[in-house]
Order: structure tokens, then C-alpha cells, then sequence
């Protein structure tokens, strides 16, 4: 591959990954109609990949486990299967789900506050039991996940198909024959009359009475809340993140950002608040804020400009100013009425490091170096074939749609997702040109663009890349225009591996390479 752009890459780039499809959970049938609440709106692999959530709008969590790394045996097949790398890849089964929000009135402004779940992060794990953090538009709440043995009686003395009695079957299962039992089993009609007026036990006991056997070989995974949050966000809550000392997590809205001990419900500590003492002076609001993978110190946060900002909660009880500022420019001549509105962060991540931090905005995915404050190290076209379409996309609100990203586990590799149930990766890794569409779908690589755009160098700096998506999807093969109405908005990579999981309605897809 010889698209190494920057003089100084060091070694030849990744090759491109060959995506294949693994698994899809709650596929429709064709003609089915798609419930709204049915419809997912957060997806979450926990730290060891073992385990994904997905939330939906009917505020539903949905736990799935990963199946291709358990009971292994010890066999010589098994053995030389897990030395076969390329034979393996990620598997999920469905776990369990659980309620975890319902829908409420705010009596006091006279509002409907939605059941749909906004964010979810997993938390430590502790004695075998799951924890993860859900939240709502203005409640957060701390889940357990456990296993419970389940014990059921499985020797009754009474004969189900016939008695009726202490602790016996409903009345539907009563014999229709007219010989009567009495409720320990026994006959009223027996020679010896066990039951009479001066009743006594005889030698030996009762032969029909015995106990119930009770066996718990059953077990059952049980979800309790053991915790809500509440009452500390006047605005839509946007992120939530876990703390890397385990012990506390932040919370945003707009206009604030809080930070809340996880064993204490009842109080937390507003650490950004970018609210004006006029709100007529409000020019931008908060989008999304995550805490550094790896120094509980330290977070970033976006805003609706088009700006990121670190922080270090070791300045100040309240962080006002902030540590650093990434933001790029847009050159004047450029600016036009839609340019703030597509400059929006919709979402930022982390790399697994803590070095680099992903932000998309509607038409771009851009990488920054937290070292480097003078702009992205790399930016990605997403969808620059909809500049021409912004002011139908302006009246019919799909310009506000917010779309999430993520970073693969090695930081060589990012994606989103765009309309039309599609999704991009591109390669990250310094001469890389790697650029694939793929489509939520059984077959991914059906919508896939044989020969990506070339990088090409910024102006700005001789280290940075611009990376050119698909130009020709603004139509498919066949000429369509693109659905604004399917766009896939979530999506999460695995951890370690090259897995990627997203929503396309109320559909979960998995991929792998």
C-alpha cells in the first residue's frame, strides 16, 4: 500500500479489515411494524468485553454475554481450535433485561419526562454480580445484576392430578371423579381410620404423609436498583461516565456538569456550570463529557461550537477555566448559516490510552492529540455528499440528529454511523487509507465503495490527515437517494477485538473482521 502520505510514518499501515457479519438480535420480519419503544437508543460493552447492554426508548436494558470464550473443556479439538485465531470471534447470547426506567410528570414545570434510556456505562464488578449505570433524560440509576438459586419443590406429597388441599393445585385440576381425597393423600374411606376423634399416630407413622422435597438446582438472574440519582438536573441529561477510581462518575446536562459518589444518592458536587446569569447571553451548551480512561483527575467535554475542553479537577472545586482547548477554525469565507449547526460534537471518546480523543460532529469524525491543542491529527469525511442537502436536512430536523462514535481497542481504527443504516471505519494509523462502508444488514459489504479517496495533507499541519469517505453515496447502485429516515446513531466497538456491535432501529447487529 503505498498511501502513506506522512513523510514520517515509521512502518507500513495496517491492511484494510474484511468485515463479516456474526449475529443480529431482534431482526423484523418483513412487513412487521417497528414499535417505537422497541427501538434501541444506547448500546455499552463492558471493560472485559464479556458482556453488552443496550437500552431502548421504552426504557428497557437488555444484558447479552458472550458465549465463544466459556466451557472450553480441555480436549485436544478444543485446544487446537483456540490456537486457530481466525476461527474465533466474538459470539453473544441474550442474557437477561430488565425495566429500568418508567415514564414520569414533572408536576412542578408541567412536563413529560421519557422512559427512553439515554446513556449506559458498566461498572466494577464485584462477588460475581454485574453493576452498570443507566440514566434517563433526568434520573440516573446503579443496577445489580446477580444470580439467585432459585428453590422449587419437586417431590409433593399430594397427587397434583387429583388433590386439593394445603398448599395444593387450583381448582381446575381437581378430578372429576367422585371418590373424594383427603389433603394429605390419604383415603377417608381406608380400613384402618387414621383420622377418627381420638386421633393418634400409629407405630411406624403415617405412610401417605412425607415432607416436600425442596431442590435448588434452578438459578435466575435477579436486577435490583440499588440506587437512584435524581432531582440534580434541571436539563436533558447527555453523558454519564465511570470514574477510573471506581468510586465516582459524572453526570451531564447543557448546562452542567455533576459529580456523584456512587455509594451516595443524595448529594453531588456541580463541577462545570456554563450557565449565564442572563440566558439571553447562552451561546453554547454542553454535549457530551467523558472522564479520562486512566487519570481520575482529569475530563473532557464538548460543546454545541464545535469545541473541546480538558479539564483537571485538581484546579479548582469548580472548573470554570479549563486546562485546554481543541477547536478548529472554520476559515470566514467558508461560514454560512448552517455552519454551527454542523460543527456540533454529538459525541467524544476516549482511545483506550487516554492519549487521543474521538469527537464527531454532523459531516466529520476527527482524532485529537490531548498534547497538540492546534488542531485534529486527523479528520474524516462522513458525510460531505449532504452539504448540498442541508437546508432540506434543516427542515425536516435530521441536521440535529446525533450521531456517536467509537475507537477500536488498539486506537488503529474508528467508526460511526450515518444514514441509511450505514457505518464507516477508517483507519487511524499514520499512511493508512483505509475507508469502509458498511450496511447494518446480513450482508454488510453490499453498499461497500470499491476504491476510497486518497488522504490528503491539511493545510494546517504536514501531520495531519484528511480522509475522504464514500463522495459517490449521496445514491445507491441502483440511484436512490439515501433514506434520511433509517440512520444508525449507535454503535460501540469491543474492547480488545475487532467486533463491532450497532443498532439500526430495534435491531442489534454484530460484526467482525
Amino acid at each position: 500500500m503505498n498511501g502513506g502520505e506522512v513523510a514520517e510514518a515509521p512502518a507500513d499501515p495496517p491492511p484494510s479489515l474484511e468485515w463479516k457479519f456474526s449475529q443480529v438480535f431482534g431482526e423484523r420480519t418483513a412487513g412487521e411494524e417497528l414499535q417505537e419503544v422497541d427501538i434501541i437508543s444506547a448500546i455499552e460493552f463492558d471493560k472485559t468485553g464479556d458482556h453488552l447492554a443496550t437500552g431502548d426508548r421504552g426504557g428497557r436494558v437488555v444484558l447479552f454475554e458472550r458465549t465463544d470464550t466459556k466451557d472450553h473443556g480441555g480436549g485436544r479439538r478444543d485446544l487446537e481450535r483456540m490456537d486457530c485465531a481466525i476461527s474465533r470471534h466474538p459470539e453473544f447470547r441474550y442474557k437477561t433485561e430488565f425495566q429500568s426506567h418508567e415514564p414520569e410528570f414533572d408536576y412542578l414545570k408541567s412536563l413529560e419526562i421519557e422512559e427512553k434510556i439515554n446513556k449506559i456505562r458498566w461498572c466494577q464488578t464485584a462477588n460475581g454480580a454485574l453493576f452498570l449505570l443507566s440514566t434517563n433524560d433526568k434520573t440516573i440509576k446503579y443496577w445489580k445484576v446477580q444470580e439467585k438459586k432459585v428453590k422449587k419443590i419437586s417431590e409433593m406429597n399430594i397427587d397434583l392430578s387429583k388433590a386439593v388441599g394445603n398448599g395444593g393445585v387450583a381448582s381446575s385440576s381437581v378430578s372429576s371423579s367422585s371418590r373424594s381425597y383427603l389433603a394429605n393423600g390419604g383415603y377417608p374411606d381406608r380400613s384402618s381410620n387414621y383420622l377418627s376423634n381420638d386421633f393418634s399416630f400409629p407405630p411406624g407413622g403415617i405412610p401417605s404423609l412425607h415432607l416436600p422435597v425442596v431442590t435448588s438446582h434452578e438459578t435466575s438472574l435477579v436486577a435490583r436498583c440499588r440506587r437512584v440519582y435524581a432531582h440534580a438536573h434541571d436539563y436533558h441529561i447527555n453523558s454519564i461516565s465511570n470514574n477510573s477510581d471506581g468510586e465516582t462518575f459524572i453526570s451531564a446536562d447543557d448546562l452542567r456538569i455533576n459529580l456523584w459518589n456512587l455509594e451516595i444518592s443524595n448529594q453531588s458536587f456541580n463541577i462545570v456550570d456554563v450557565k449565564p446569569a442572563n440566558m439571553e447571553d447562552l451561546t453554547e451548551v454542553i454535549t457530551s463529557a467523558e472522564f479520562h480512561p486512566s487519570h481520575c483527575n482529569m475530563l473532557a467535554y464538548s460543546s454545541s461550537k464545535g469545541s473541546i475542553r480538558l479539564i483537571d479537577l485538581r484546579q479548582s472545586a469548580l472548573c470554570d477555566t479549563h486546562s485546554k482547548l481543541f477547536e478548529e477554525q472554520e476559515a470566514p469565507s467558508s461560514r454560512s448559516f448552517f455552519t454551527e449547526v454542523i460543527a456540533s460534537i454529538s459525541d467524544i471518546k476516549f482511545g483506550k490510552d487516554g492519549r487521543y480523543i474521538l469527537s464527531r460532529d454532523y459531516m466529520t469524525l476527527k482524532l485529537w492529540d490531548i498534547n497538540m491543542d492546534s488542531g485534529p491529527v486527523s479528520t474524516f469525511q462522513v458525510q460531505e455528499y449532504l452539504r448540498p442537502k442541508l437546508c432540506d436536512l434543516y427542515e425536516n430536523d435530521s441536521i440535529f440528529d446525533k450521531f456517536e462514535c467509537c475507537l477500536s481497542g488498539d486506537g488503529l481504527r474508528v467508526a460511526t454511523g450515518s444514514y441509511s443504516n450505514l457505518f464507516r471505519v477508517f483507519g487511524c494509523a499514520a499512511g493508512s487509507t483505509e475507508a469502509t462502508t458498511l450496511e447494518a444488514s446480513k450482508n454488510p459489504m453490499r453498499r461497500q465503495v470499491p476504491i476510497p479517496a486518497r488522504p490528503s495533507r491539511s493545510l494546517g499541519s504536514i501531520t495531519r490527515v484528511v480522509r475522504r469517505g464514500a463522495e459517490s453515496p449521496g445514491v445507491d447502485a441502483n440511484g436512490n437517494s439515501y433514506d434520511f429516515t433509517t440512520k444508525l446513531l449507535h454503535l460501540a466497538w469491543h474492547p480488545t477485538e475487532n467486533s463491532i456491535a450497532c443498532a439500526a432501529a430495534n435491531s442489534l447487529y454484530m460484526y467482525y473482521a
